[in-house]
Parts: structure tokens; sequence; C-alpha cells
């Protein structure tokens, strides 16, 4: 597996943030014109100007940032690559639950295990709980990161000038819990989330799962999909032994507040069509293509 391009000391200080963002920024500017164009083959030099870096910065850049060329990404954003992570999507979940994935041990890539707060936790809006929040760089732009002594209880993403934004999204999912600003305390779980080099299976990743039953049902499937993968919505309702439920079940996987590592961004339209996600479809065009980079594209 391929290192991350953002290694633990731009994570650690916050004198190097801004090389992380800015990096994102030029990748999400050439996502968004690939997007558009993608189905006439545009050239690196189109790419680049679209960026605002020169075509050889532009390939130093994706090859840093993914492991990717730039045209390799470009074919990761293909409508025919979205519907190749779905092939079998049914199957990967059964493989997931005969091998015993849904259990507390190797979940998915970032090998987490992870808890669900009871019911009346959540029904409190978060009362009596106290979460530790920082704003971290990531491969996706500003990473909000949240957490409680248990665990990762939170993952949000914002551009530049939106951070206290998207925070303030979070924060209406637990609007009586007390909020410490922890920068601090929270960057080695912004390291283990972003960092591959440690996702280790011998020192898992916790996470806290604070929702309704059904939502954390779902939430525990997303976290069975293997990187590489994608499942559709009717696919996650039948794993959850409610096939109408499609509807509710992507509903439920827009209120994820674990972004990344519950991957709702693996799952897709039957078609193999992005379709919404809570934190922008340029982000989740990113991660599926940053992830085709990490397992390789075929």
């Amino acid at each position: 597996m391929m290192t991350l391009a953002i290694h633990d000391q731009r994570l650690a200080k916050p004198g190097l943030q801004s090389a992380a963002l800015r990096d994102y920024d030029s990748v999400r500017r050439a996502i968004a014109f690939i997007s558009e164009h993608w189905r006439t083959q545009p050239t690196i030099e189109a790419m680049a100007d679209a960026a605002a870096v020169t075509p050889d910065e532009l390939h130093h850049l994706f090859r840093r940032w993914a492991g990717l060329t730039p045209k390799a990404f470009m074919q990761a954003l293909t409508l025919d690559h979205a519907k190749n992570l779905l092939r079998d999507s049914a199957s990967v979940l059964d493989a997931a639950l005969d091998s015993g994935l849904s259990g507390p041990g190797r979940l998915h890539d970032l090998f987490v295990t992870h808890e669900a707060m009871s019911p009346g936790e959540w029904k409190t809006g978060g009362g009596g709980m106290t979460l530790r929040y920082g704003f971290h760089p990531s491969p996706f732009g500003t990473a909000i990161v949240i957490a409680t002594d248990r665990g990762l209880a939170g993952l949000a993403f914002a551009d530049p000038g939106d951070e206290q934004t998207a925070f303030a999204d979070m924060k209406r999912r637990w609007p009586n819990a007390i909020y410490v600003e922890d920068t601090d305390g929270t960057t080695a779980l912004a390291q283990r989330v972003f960092d591959t080099r440690l996702w280790r299976a011998d020192q898992p990743l916790r996470v806290v799962l604070i929702g309704t039953d059904f939502e954390v049902r779902v939430w525990e499937t997303l976290l069975k999909i293997p990187m590489g993968r994608a499942v559709s919505y009717s696919d996650i309702a039948c794993n959850i032994n409610n096939p109408k439920a499609s509807r509710a079940v992507g509903a439920a996987v827009g209120r994820n507040p674990v972004s990344f590592v519950v991957p709702c961004h693996r799952a897709l339209g039957k078609s193999g069509a992005l379709t919404g996600y809570h934190w922008g479809v340029t982000r989740k065009q990113a991660m599926l293509g940053w992830e085709a980079g990490q397992v390789g594209l075929h």
C-alpha cells in the first residue's frame, strides 16, 4: 500500500498546514474540471490550467497526493470506474459478515473498532458529554476532528473560510454537549486517520457511533465496505433486513458523523452515480480517487 502524501510532520506542525491545504485546493480545482470534461479526455495542460498550476506541478501533485498520474485519476472519476466499484456489491457485504468482519476486529482498511452509545445518551443530544475538537489539515481539506474519552466521535471537512460553518453543522448533531477546543489533543487522532503508516491492526482506531439504532446499523454496514469497492443504498437496506428502506438508508448515510473513517463516500446509486455527499460531491470524488491510488487502479 502506498504511503499517504501528507505525512505526520505536516499534520503535527501548524506552520505547514497551509501547504497541505494548498495541495487539496489545487486537487479540488482539477477534480471540478475533470468532472465536467472527462468525456472529452482533456489534456494535462487543460487540467493544469484549471488548477492554476503548471502541467509538471500537477503531475507531481497527483503522484504525491494519491499515487496516481492525472490521467489515471481522470479514469478514477469516470462512470465506468464507479460501476466497477459496485461489482458484486451485495456479495461484498455478505463476505464481510461471513468472515466475521462485523465484530470488533478488522472492520476495514483503517483497522477500526467501534461501539455505539446507548439510545439514552443519543436522546439527550449529547447532554453530559464533553467533546474535544480540533482543526487539522488532511488530503481532503481542513478536517474537524471531534473526540470523546472513548474514541473518535466526529469527522467533518471544510474548505478554507468555511471551518466554523462546518463545525456548527456538527454541533447541531449533539447540541447539549460541552465543546472544548483541543487541537493538540486531537492531533494524534488526525494522524491515525490520515497517515496510512499508522493503519495497524494491533493498534485499532476506536470510534464511538452516536445516533439512532437504525442509523448505527447503517453506519456499521458502511464499515464493512472494503477500500476500492462500493455498494448501493439498496444493498445496504437489504443487509440490515429492510429492503424497502433505501431512502431512509440514504438519509442515514447523509447523517454519518464520522466521515471517511465510516466510509459513506463508498455508497453509490445503483447506476454508479455518486449522488449526494454531505461534505460535497467533489470531496466524495476526491476520496474515491485517492483510494484508487492506494489500492492500485486497474
